[in-house]
């Protein structure tokens, strides 16, 4: 008995220390003055449609590049890297909050506060966007309008102007009774609306050096080692897939044969080698999946899902030696 004890006891230190290793961290991004944006992390849009309040989850990069586009492209965008420290300690499992503000006519992010997360309802106004590696995809919206004019007869009478609006149709209609025909003309107006959303990965982005089309990863002008990376659902099924196997070994050879006919970026790459339990079975999928990278020059990235120093310089040392 006095064994065990000692042994729980350190099983569980153990325990909330990869706890607090792979906690993830939520980033708050709202404008003081209401103006409407887009937030970027790492070079990638996660709102669909431009928000004065967003809230970010699911980070777990110790630091981020975040940029502000403001809607309508008048304002200038506003760059600030962002490390998920407080009162000068790396912090995780914590939600950051940040303004967007303005000084004379510059604007700029600025730290507002820091808190453990809370599961609760988000305020009203805040939109919740969990992080994602691809883009969402681009929806537009079209108002078409539709007049017509119709004339004739009307009865005997005083003038009249009559308008009427009935589900989004409107009509106005005006009566002389000075014309001997009382001739009445009626005009309805109305408006329909039609929403067209585009998925930003098939969209045509460009020529490839094959002569065919090439997916274009925002704000990365890096090589590429192939002209497609996996698709958002298809990059879930297949984590999925992974994490269903028991044992390290069926992971791993599973997550080689999705690779082994499929491209990914450096981020899918990351969360693939976070379903490992083993930093040894980390090392060795990174280093199978340098080749088949779309985006090789993030790969540094992968960096924080190692524990060990030493792992980072050995995959270092593999990448010099295989480009």
């Amino acid at each position: 008995m006095k064994k065990i004890l000692p042994f729980l006891t350190f099983s569980i230190v153990m325990l909330n220390s990869f706890q607090h290793l792979f906690a993830q961290n939520d980033l708050v991004l709202f404008s003081e003055q209401g103006e409407r944006f887009y937030v970027v992390i790492d070079g990638v849009k996660q709102n669909p449609k431009p928000e004065t309040n967003v809230k970010v989850t699911g980070l777990m990069q110790p630091m981020v590049t975040a940029k502000v586009i403001f809607d309508g492209g008048k304002l200038p965008d506003v760059d600030q890297k962002i490390y998920f420290m407080w009162e000068g300690e790396k912090k995780q499992g914590w939600e950051f909050t940040y303004a967007v503000v303005k000084k004379g006519d510059v604007y700029k992010i600025k730290p507002r506060s820091g808190a453990q997360i809370v599961q609760t309802a988000p305020p009203a106004g805040q939109t919740v966007i969990v992080y994602s590696a691809t883009p969402p995809p681009v929806t537009e919206s079209t108002t078409t309008t539709i007049s017509t004019t119709t004339t004739g007869a009307a009865p005997a009478g005083n003038n009249m102007n009559v308008g009427v609006n009935m589900n989004g149709v409107g009509i106005n209609m005006n009566v002389n009774v000075n014309d001997p025909n009382m001739n009445a003309t009626s005009t309805s107006t109305s408006t329909m609306t039609s929403t067209t959303t585009t998925s930003s990965t098939t969209t045509n982005s460009g020529a490839a050096p094959n002569g065919g089309n090439v997916y274009v990863l925002p704000g990365y002008n890096g090589p590429n080692n192939c002209n497609w990376p996996m698709a958002p659902g298809d990059f879930e099924s297949a984590k999925a897939s992974i994490k269903s196997k028991s044992f390290e070994d069926s992971k791993f050879t599973v997550a080689k044969q999705i690779l082994g006919s499929n491209c990914m970026l450096s981020s899918q790459v990351k969360e693939v080698m976070q379903l490992f339990d083993f930093e040894n079975t980390k090392l060795d999928f990174a280093k199978f999946a340098w080749g088949k990278t779309f985006d090789p020059g993030n790969y540094f990235k992968l960096n924080d899902a190692f524990q060990f120093e030493s792992s980072i310089d050995d995959l270092n040392k593999y990448i010099e030696g295989h480009k």
